[in-house]
């Protein structure tokens, strides 16, 4: 093999809805013979001793990029990590949540939206990935468990998923080219991530974006129910509706999907084994 073999490193400190198959996106069948992928994980915690010793595991790993993904960019974990890697000369994307806005969107003296981040880094923030309901009296492994693969079945059947495919594709490719990269700046609000997904049919779209909506919103019922209610017989129920809410999110996801698969309509991007993006709609079709 000539080509030189392009180095990612994806860094997961805790875990959002994004981060448990975030580093199998890029090389989904294992073939690619143009990348390799390496994951980095801190398990549950995103304190800054945590993340630091993931971080220098990814500076000793030598990569060409870095994706980090974390809930909250804005915490010390995240941050110091996102400061760290720049000051090695690497760059970084992070893929975060709705709180992370603060970490990367800010307005100037005359109200104007502004960009807080350094040159080399990117930012992709999920507003439909949203927190789990961790309360010890409601969350266990298997609800943990059930949420988190409800999160990425929305993210997925609905586009968000290729979205950050698309962000992600176009930095490599540029950085494998020997290009300077132009890094995302990116907010998956659902109108904008469907109107890129691909839906042939307009219900199917619709339902999408009420999927990604209502997946917003729960992040509106367990905030609140975590950090803004102490009473255990009113922030219980609020959890506990925000997951449910969430099932609600993914029928119309998987209802939207099955309308396109109906007219045999579905849109897939599969890499070939050279790190090219393809593309087809029909279920017979050969990726061209």
């Amino acid at each position: 093999m000539s080509e030189k073999v392009f180095k990612l490193a994806v860094a997961k400190f805790g875990c959002i809805g994004a981060a448990p198959l975030l580093d199998l996106i890029l090389d989904e069948r294992a073939d690619r013979e143009d990348l390799e992928v390496r994951g980095f994980t801190s398990g549950a915690k995103l304190d800054p001793e945590s993340c630091n010793v993931i971080v220098d595991q990814i500076i000793a790993y030598k990569p060409d990029l870095v994706v980090i993904v974390s809930p909250n960019a804005a915490l010390p974990g995240a941050s110091g990590a996102r400061a760290t890697l720049s000051k090695a000369s690497l760059p970084n994307i992070t893929v975060s949540d709705g709180p992370s806005k603060k970490a990367f969107i800010g307005k100037d003296d005359e109200g104007k939206k502004i960009f807080k981040v350094e040159d080399g880094q990117g930012f992709i923030i999920l507003p439909s990935d949203p927190m789990i309901g961790a309360r010890r009296e409601f969350l266990d492994p298997t609800e943990m468990s059930l949420f988190n693969g409800d999160v990425i079945k929305v993210l997925a059947a609905c586009g968000v998923t290729r979205f950050i495919q698309v962000a992600l594709d176009t930095v490599v490719n540029a950085l494998k080219a020997g290009q300077s990269a132009e890094m995302p700046r990116l907010v998956a609000d659902a109108d904008v991530v469907v109107a890129q997904a691909g839906f042939d049919n307009p219900y199917a779209a619709a339902k999408a974006i009420a999927a990604l909506t209502i997946s917003e919103t729960v992040a509106k019922l367990t905030t609140k129910g975590c950090f803004m209610e102490k009473d255990a017989a009113r922030y219980i129920p609020l959890v506990a509706a925000g997951h449910e809410a969430l099932r609600a999110a993914v029928m119309l996801a998987d209802e939207s999907r099955e309308m396109e698969k109906s007219t045999d309509a579905i849109l897939r991007t599969p890499h070939s084994s050279a790190g090219e993006t393809r593309s087809k709609n029909r279920l017979a079709d050969k990726p061209g």
